[in-house]
């Protein structure tokens, strides 16, 4: 069905920028809802950024707010985001994510389709 594939992270200095992607194909982009989470070791997967599928609509954890930018290009079937700021906190697996709906939610419970995942690490 549904394949979403990370890539872009890597390592990087505190208060460096990356920008991550995933690659979606197998469904209509532009009418899924996308989400970034991440999971660091030993803790819970956690909320970072969702999108609705026109691109409208967006939501950001706290942590994240001001710093980190989610975007989407569905000509390109593409979702990104762009991280600035990069903290210590920041490191963790990011994961890419699809609903089968374009209304966007944080709860991950609700996506449907996820990617493997990108490491972003962040050295103080």
């Amino acid at each position: 069905q549904v394949q979403l594939v990370e890539s872009g992270g890597g390592l990087v200095q505190a208060g460096g920028s990356l920008n991550i992607s995933c690659a979606a194909s197998g469904s209509t982009f532009s009418r899924s809802a996308m989400g970034w989470f991440r999971q660091a070791p030993g803790k819970e997967r956690e909320f970072v950024a969702t999108i609705s599928g026109s691109g409208g609509v967006t939501n950001y954890a706290d942590s994240v707010k001001g710093r980190f930018t989610i975007s989407r290009d569905n000509a390109r079937n593409t979702l990104y985001l762009q991280m600035n700021s990069l903290k210590p906190e920041d490191t963790a697996k990011y994961y890419c994510s699809a609903r089968q709906t374009p209304f966007a939610t944080t709860s991950s419970m609700r996506y449907d389709y996820w990617g493997q995942g990108t490491q972003v690490t962040v050295s103080s």
